[in-house]
């Protein structure tokens, strides 16, 4: 049978409204106090009603996440994350998605909100920098959250990892091996990720005196086929480049099969690297060298900062350069 509060409280020889304020992470416990009722609850395997909580408070004890995210493996690994943290928690989470460009956003949005009777909402990118959502939760007067924003720091909690450092890190790799003919694709428009990824892989060409070549700028969307499209223009020129940085795995993994279709052995006659570091960066052959982003951590994070109300400002975590087959010194000139 389903344990139940008051058989926690006995156990941890606390009242009710002790046990309580430890499941709602309530300040003013006491340590000591806070950990007999952990040890209770673990040992009863107790599970608290998500209704009965909201019944007895203000809280629904329900979150939504928000995207607009073509890579399926970015918004799998955003959403453990957020979810992770919720169980822990006892928190329901709805992942939502919506297209930020679509002429129902708000009122899709506003649905969403009165039907479920949140209490806070996870943006991320592109969601993140959405005026209209933005506007609809500061009027509706929603807590909120924000995965990596690029602009209006100062009207919410957010948390994101240095983007421009991370690609400068990759493009300093690619030059460290040897190449100078070095492409790249440039992520989603909409994403403000994507122009801080150009920006580093900017940086690192002027910072090796290394002049860069427009026609080996090329335009994507986060999605595998932009990639191989990008991929295949660049690796079909007369003078193609030696190594491609895509602004995130799916797009490397199309400009892999691009240059499998045209017979170029990779690491061999081109290096590839990639951004995120999803599972489908060690799926393909040879792997992907790519940036390490914390994906899962940093939705993990955005939930507890909206479920412990924390005040606006931002929480950076790290990366890492995670080095694999698919990039090596340039071939023979």
């Amino acid at each position: 049978m389903r344990s139940t509060i008051k058989e926690v409280s006995a156990a941890a020889g606390v009242s009710v409204t002790t046990v309580s304020r430890v499941l709602n992470n309530e300040p003013y416990v006491k340590p000591e106090t806070r950990r007999r009722v952990e040890a209770a609850i673990a040992k009863l395997e107790f599970r608290p009603s998500v209704a009965a909580r909201a019944l007895a408070g203000q809280r629904s004890f329900q979150i939504a996440l928000l995207y607009d995210n073509p890579s399926p493996y970015y918004i799998y690994s955003i959403q453990t994350g957020a979810r992770a943290h919720c169980v822990e928690r006892g928190f329901r989470v709805f992942f939502q998605e919506c297209d930020i460009t679509a002429p129902g956003l708000a009122t899709e949005i506003a649905g969403l909100i009165a039907e479920t009777h949140l209490d806070g909402v996870i943006l991320s990118p592109p969601v993140s920098d959405s005026p209209i959502v933005i506007e609809l939760l500061q009027r509706s007067k929603l807590p909120f959250v924000r995965i990596a924003p690029g602009a209006d720091l100062d009207i919410s909690p957010y948390v994101f990892i240095n983007d421009e450092a991370a690609a400068e890190e990759v493009a300093d790799h690619l030059v460290g091996l040897g190449h100078r003919r070095i492409g790249f694709i440039i992520g989603h428009p909409d994403h403000v990720s994507s122009r801080q990824r150009l920006t580093g892989f900017r940086r690192a060409l002027a910072r090796h005196d290394i002049a860069e070549d427009p026609t080996m700028i090329r335009q994507g969307y986060f999605d595998f086929d932009s990639g191989h499209r990008a991929g295949r223009e660049m690796l079909a020129a007369a003078e193609r480049p030696t190594a491609i940085f895509a602004s995130n795995d799916d797009m490397a993994a199309g400009v892999l099969a691009a240059a499998h279709e045209l017979g170029l052995p990779v690491p061999g006659d081109i290096a590839i690297a990639g951004f995120d570091d999803t599972d489908l960066a060690r799926l393909v052959w040879p792997p992907l060298t790519t940036i390490r982003q914390p994906t899962r951590a940093l939705a993990y994070a955005a939930a507890k900062m909206l479920i412990d109300a924390v005040e606006p400002g931002g929480q950076q975590l790290g990366h890492e350069l995670i080095v694999r087959a698919s990039t090596m010194g340039p071939g023979p000139a």
